[in-house]
Parts: C-alpha cells; sequence; structure tokens
C-alpha cells in the first residue's frame, strides 16, 4: 500500500474528501496508476510553463463523481447550470476555447515529452551522482516521476548560479521563500526548520523536452568545473 492509497482509506473511514494537487504532475504515476485518480477530485494547471501548458492561463479540476463535477462546473460558470438559471454566486473560470483547442493538440505528444524529460533527469542523474555538494532529487520506488523541475540543493546558491550563467546556463529558483515564511501564513504558528533552511539552497537546472544531449552534458560539465572550484 503506497502512502497516498493509505491516506484515501483513512479519508474514506473518516468521510473525508481528498484532493489532489497535480498542477506539476500531468502524467505521473504511482504503483502504475495515474495521479489524479486517487482522491474524490483532482486539479491540474495549464500554465505555459506546465508540462502540459496553454499559451496562457488555464486549468482543470477531474473527477469521477457526477454531483461533484456538476458543481465545480456551475461554480466555475457564475453559479448557473442553464442560462439565467443561477443558483449561488460563483465565479467565472471558463477555461478559454483557444486555450482548450492548443491544449488538445499538444495532448497527444505528452507522453513522449514527459519520457524525454525523464530521460534527462537520468542523465542529469548519473552524470552528477559523485557530486557530493550538491543533492539531487530522489525518485520513490514504484513511482513515475514527471519532472516538471530539476530541483537540486546546494550551498552558497547564488555563487552557483552567477558561474553558470557565466557559462551560459539559465537556473531559476522557483520558490525562494517557504510557504510558512510567507506573510499569508503568519498566522499559522508552523515548526518546519528544514523548509526553512532548504529554501536558500534550492535551485532548478535546465529541465525540459527541448534539451538536446549534447545541451544536457553541456551543463553537466560545467557543474562538475563549479563544484570542483568549490
Amino acid at each position: 500500500m503506497t502512502a497516498l492509497t493509505a491516506l484515501t482509506a483513512l479519508a474514506e473511514q473518516h468521510h473525508l474528501r481528498v484532493i489532489e494537487d497535480c498542477a506539476q504532475a500531468h502524467g505521473a504515476e504511482i504503483a502504475g496508476r495515474r495521479v489524479g485518480t486517487f482522491g474524490d477530485c483532482a486539479a491540474f494547471s495549464f500554465y505555459p510553463g506546465k508540462n502540459l501548458g496553454a499559451y496562457g492561463d488555464g486549468g482543470a479540476l477531474v473527477t469521477n463523481n457526477a454531483d461533484l463535477g456538476k458543481r465545480a462546473r456551475m461554480i466555475a460558470n457564475h453559479g448557473r447550470i442553464g442560462k439565467y438559471d443561477h443558483e449561488f454566486e460563483g465565479r467565472n473560470s471558463r477555461l478559454d476555447g483557444l486555450q482548450a483547442a492548443i491544449l488538445s493538440a499538444k495532448l497527444p505528444h505528452l507522453d513522449g515529452w514527459l519520457e524525454r524529460r525523464r530521460a534527462v533527469a537520468a542523465t542529469y542523474r548519473s552524470g552528477l551522482a559523485d557530486l557530493d555538494s550538491l543533492v539531487l532529487p530522489e525518485e520513490r520506488a514504484n513511482c513515475r516521476h514527471v519532472y516538471h523541475l530539476f530541483v537540486v540543493r546546494v550551498n552558497d546558491r547564488d555563487s552557483f548560479r552567477e558561474r553558470l550563467s557565466e557559462a551560459g546556463i539559465a537556473t531559476g529558483v522557483h520558490y525562494p521563500t517557504a510557504l510558512p515564511d510567507l506573510p499569508a501564513y503568519s498566522h499559522h504558528d508552523a515548526n518546519t526548520p528544514q523548509s526553512s533552511n532548504w529554501s536558500t539552497d534550492l535551485v532548478s537546472l535546465p529541465m525540459g523536452e527541448h534539451l538536446s544531449d549534447d545541451q544536457v552534458q553541456f551543463i553537466i560539465n560545467e557543474v562538475h568545473k563549479l563544484v570542483a572550484d568549490y
């Protein structure tokens, strides 16, 4: 039993809903089962930078519960089920038709793109495994990671990024502040020393299906040169 199936069993026992956050996990799997199919419903983001991204903002909620599906459609459409028939206030969260068309055209290519991302990650993992000063992401057994990002931990992150930039390699810091340290969550009494400490160490290496083997190897070589000077 995986942690997620244990969680869903616990939720069922206590009559709770499970909502999956799949914003960065299109096509990921746990024990051969796609994420987004474990809970009562799941949310996906189609922001342009995602593995399956539109050309503008977009997202989707998926569910196999007819009542939840109906409620979600109503919330996204001003609380109505038919024209001029509004049962509650709701909001305007309908996916634009143009973005839906773009996503429909890209969807058949997604699995191929994900396999390329996994290949890039595997090359990073083998090529950087001998660097003790670099903490690489781990992939759990029986899980299929889809690598929206390839995030490592390194000391002196600013110097690390600057040196790679000088070599023509762009990096990213996607979450410079841990969630518990944001003003929005200041009212919570959270004891999260690891997230606070790691937020100063995390850096994303280039990741995407567009990367060639030569480009990935160049990045690995430059990281080796950089770390050797530490």
